[in-house]
């Protein structure tokens, strides 16, 4: 498997491996497999199959995505919308390597959807690693909300506004300006300013 040494797939395979030590030798037995094998069509039953435990569906999205296989979308973006942050993050990566042209999109309204701002720090990050169309927009959108300076989701805007800084845009001067005064986003509020007017 190409990505059998791939840092993040060998961290998701640790992760799980302890969250199913308590189950029984037949889930061992399947977990082993899973890791195991090559055949993309093996995987997708996986995927699809009905009752499979998430650990089982968690691997299969991370080894169809990471190699390209589209079918791994819908999965993967269900994951980087998950309350468990790591989950999230091998999601992420995951989408990164997919390729798949939904992906920003699906990204975008995970982001901005208030009722999951909780989980909001992954699909901001996933936005300005992907650098597409929707990126800017969403990210400036998510930033604008996290302002007042009692918001508790500050972490959120803060990758926002380095977001916004790494990706370079002009668009978003107005509302890295508008951070410059909080007292959490104002620092890096001036490094994404700075990293703006050398970009243009």
């Amino acid at each position: 498997m190409e990505y059998a040494e791939d840092p993040e797939f060998c961290s998701m395979i640790d992760r799980l491996r302890d969250e199913i030590g308590n189950d029984s030798g037949e889930a061992t037995a399947a977990f082993t497999r899973l890791t195991e094998t090559t055949d993309p069509e093996e995987l997708h039953q996986v995927l699809t199959a009905p009752g499979q435990p998430l650990w089982a569906r968690e691997i299969a999205a991370y080894a169809l995505g990471v190699t390209g296989d589209r079918r791994a979308f819908e999965a993967l973006v269900l994951l980087l919308n998950h309350r468990d942050p790591e989950r999230c993050v091998t999601a992420a990566h995951a989408l990164t390597r997919l390729g798949d042209p939904r992906t920003a999109r699906a990204a975008a309204a995970l982001a901005t959807n208030e009722l999951r701002v909780a989980y909001a720090l992954l699909p901001v990050r996933l936005l300005a690693a992907l650098r597409a169309p929707e990126s800017v927009p969403a990210l400036i959108t998510v930033l604008e909300r996290r302002l007042p300076a009692d918001d508790p989701h500050w972490r959120v805007g803060l990758a926002c506004v380095e977001g916004l800084g790494a990706l370079g845009d002009p668009r978003a001067r107005p509302a890295l300006e508008a951070a410059l005064p909080h007292p959490r986003l104002g620092a890096a509020a001036r490094a994404s300013l700075s990293r703006l007017a050398t970009a243009h």
